[in-house]
């Protein structure tokens, strides 16, 4: 069995290389899908954020009509007061603890798995203290990366999905994802710490090529006995 901890800022394309490991058959576990899951009414902590974050006053309307948290509020919020923090201290220990379980039922049905769990702030919920240890928790990690133009114009893409952007909106989507990234460890500092690096600003082949190359590797490992 193997640990296997995917990470990349933001337009980097971990998503779409997690989607070539996964239709190799690796256990992709997405953790921002995750935490989405945990934000649902009923859960705690979707009550754990209410509580907190309901205590400033200048915090915005955080609950929608259908009872469901706000994420986009509630990211532009924490975003604008400095509290991202504080928002992951709430979340991120919960993630993780899911995602454990989620690998450990795996691996008690396939001692041969590989789980993989993409994950953009790795790195970042490690250093910030929200997730203490993170990265020790992975046995390989991947980190995929691409020049920071390529980044913003992917977000940008992502953002406006499909529609004819003004010069305005375009700019200010722009100022957006550097300031995004800025907030992010930079790759070369991040990738020391990592087995693999999968370069991601060419073709998908040269892209899948990569992944092929780790796979085989990973699952060499994973057939290692404990």
């Amino acid at each position: 069995m193997l640990r296997v901890g995917l990470t990349g800022g933001l337009g980097s394309g971990k998503s779409t290389v997690a989607g070539m490991f996964a239709r190799e058959g690796v256990q992709v576990l997405e953790a921002d899908i995750i935490g989405r899951e945990l934000m649902q009414p009923g859960q705690s902590v979707y009550r754990e954020l209410l509580s907190h974050f309901r205590q400033y006053p200048d915090a915005p309307a955080l609950v929608q009509p259908d009872g469901r948290i706000d994420r986009f509020a509630l990211a532009n919020y924490v975003f604008s007061t400095n509290r991202l923090n504080e928002l992951n201290r709430i979340v991120h220990p919960a993630v993780i603890a899911e995602q454990e379980r989620r690998m450990d039922l795996l691996f008690r049905n396939d001692p041969n798995a590989i789980a993989m769990v993409e994950s953009a702030l790795i790195f970042e919920a490690d250093c910030a203290g929200t997730a203490p240890g993170l990265r020790n928790r992975f046995d390989k990690l991947i980190l995929v990366i691409a020049p920071e133009a390529i980044r913003i114009q992917r977000y940008i893409a992502r953002l406006s999905d499909g529609r004819n952007l003004t010069p305005k909106e375009r700019s200010a989507l722009e100022a957006d994802g550097r300031r995004r990234i800025s907030m992010q460890i930079k790759d070369e500092e991040k990738a020391p710490f990592c087995d693999f690096v999968i370069e991601n600003s060419e073709s998908v082949e040269n892209t899948a090529k990569q992944v092929h190359q780790i796979l085989r590797e990973l699952q060499t490992l994973a057939a290692i006995p404990n």
